[in-house]
C-alpha cells in the first residue's frame, strides 16, 4: 500500500517556541490515521502545513507525491479540509454554501447543483438544505462544513478535531461519515482529543508530544506497549490524593501516580497482579479511606498518560503560540 501523506523532519517555530520538532509521519492511502496529542503538541500546526496554510521552518511534506511548499496548488486540488470551527456562511442556505464552493472548484453550474444535492443527501441535510445556516444546530453546521470539504471529492481529507464541542448523537453521525469515507477509499488524517474516537475510527494512531511523534501503531499495539496493568484508586476524600500518591509511588512500573483533576481518580501502571491488595494495605496504613480500587488492562488514555505525562485536553493551544509569536 502506498503512502498518501509523507512527512520528513518537519519543523515549525513561532519565535522561540518550537511547535514541530523534526516530525516524521507516513499515512497509508485509504486509511484513517488518528493523531492524538495534548493542546500545544503540534497537531493543528501539522494540519495547516499539510493544507498549505502555513510553511514549515524545515523539513519536507508531501500529499500524494506533491510537495506542500513547491506545489501548493496541486496539493489543494487533492485535499479536503475541515478545521476546528465550521467555516460556512451563516447568511446563505446550506445548498447555497455547497454550490458556491463547487463553483470555486470550477464545476459547471449544473454539475455544482448535482454535486451539492448529492452531499446534502449523504450528510442527511436535505430537509434543511434551503434554510439559512444561522438556523442550523452545531452538529448540522459541522456536517455542512465537512460536506463542503468533500464536495470536490478529494482523495485526502484533513479533519482537525471535527467533533470538538458536539453532542454524543452528532459525534456518532460524524463517525459514521468518516467510516464511509474510508470504505470509499479516501485517506483521512484525523486529529482528536477524544481517545474513544481514535480507538473507534483509526486503523493506525500516532501520539504527538512536544512537536514529535512519541509513538505510533494500531490501538492494540500502543496499549500493549504500556507493558503493565493499570491500578485505579478512588478515595472517599479527594483532597487526600497527594498523600495517596506518595503512599502508592513505590508500586509503579517506572512512573509516578497520576491524579485525574476532574474525578480525583489515581492511576498507576503496575507489574504485580497483587498490587490492588498492596495498595489497600498502604492506604490503610495512612488511614486513607478507599472508595474503590481495581486493576484493568491499559486503555488509550493510559498510553497517553504514559507517553506525555498529561491527559489529552491539557496544554497550551497552538493558536495561542501563533498569536504570541505574531
Amino acid at each position: 500500500m502506498s503512502d498518501a501523506i509523507e512527512v520528513h523532519g518537519i519543523g515549525k517555530h513561532f519565535g522561540e517556541v518550537v511547535a514541530l520538532d523534526g516530525l516524521d509521519l507516513t499515512v497509508p492511502a485509504g486509511t484513517v490515521f488518528g493523531l492524538l496529542g495534548p493542546n500545544g503538541a503540534g497537531k493543528t500546526t501539522l494540519v495547516r502545513i499539510l493544507a498549505t496554510l502555513a510553511a514549515p521552518s524545515s523539513g519536507r511534506a508531501a500529499v500524494l507525491g506533491h510537495d506542500v511548499v513547491r506545489e501548493p496548488l496541486a496539493v489543494r486540488r487533492q485535499i479536503g479540509l475541515a478545521g476546528q470551527f465550521a467555516a460556512v456562511d451563516e447568511e446563505l442556505t446550506g445548498r447555497e454554501n455547497l454550490e458556491m464552493i463547487a463553483r470555486l472548484y470550477r464545476l459547471p453550474v449544473g454539475d455544482a447543483r448535482r454535486r451539492a444535492a448529492d452531499v446534502l443527501e449523504r450528510f442527511e441535510l436535505i430537509e434543511a438544505a434551503d434554510r439559512r445556516v444561522s438556523t442550523y444546530s452545531g452538529g448540522m453546521r459541522r456536517r455542512l462544513d465537512l460536506a463542503a470539504g468533500l464536495i470536490g471529492r478529494p482523495p485526502v481529507v484533513l479533519l482537525d478535531e471535527p467533533t470538538t464541542g458536539l453532542d454524543p448523537r452528532s459525534r456518532q453521525e460524524l463517525w459514521r461519515i468518516v467510516d464511509e469515507l474510508r470504505r470509499d477509499g479516501t485517506t483521512v488524517l484525523l486529529t482528536t482529543q477524544y481517545l474513544e474516537e481514535a480507538d473507534r475510527l483509526a486503523q493506525r494512531i500516532g501520539v504527538m508530544d512536544r512537536g514529535r511523534i512519541a509513538a505510533h501503531g494500531t490501538a492494540a499495539e500502543l496499549k500493549t506497549a504500556v507493558g503493565a496493568t493499570i491500578l485505579s484508586v478512588r478515595l472517599a476524600d479527594r483532597t487526600a490524593a497527594h498523600d495517596a500518591c506518595a503512599a502508592l509511588a513505590g508500586l509503579g512500573a517506572g512512573e509516578q501516580p497520576h491524579v485525574d483533576a476532574v474525578d480525583g481518580e489515581i492511576r498507576l501502571a503496575v507489574e504485580d497482579p497483587g498490587a490492588s491488595a498492596d495498595a489497600a494495605r498502604l492506604l490503610d496504613a495512612r488511614r486513607l479511606e478507599i472508595a474503590s480500587v481495581e486493576l484493568h488492562q491499559p486503555t488509550l488514555d493510559d498510553v497517553f498518560l504514559t507517553l506525555t505525562g498529561q491527559p489529552a485536553e491539557e496544554g497550551v493551544t497552538e493558536q495561542t503560540l501563533e498569536q504570541e509569536a505574531a
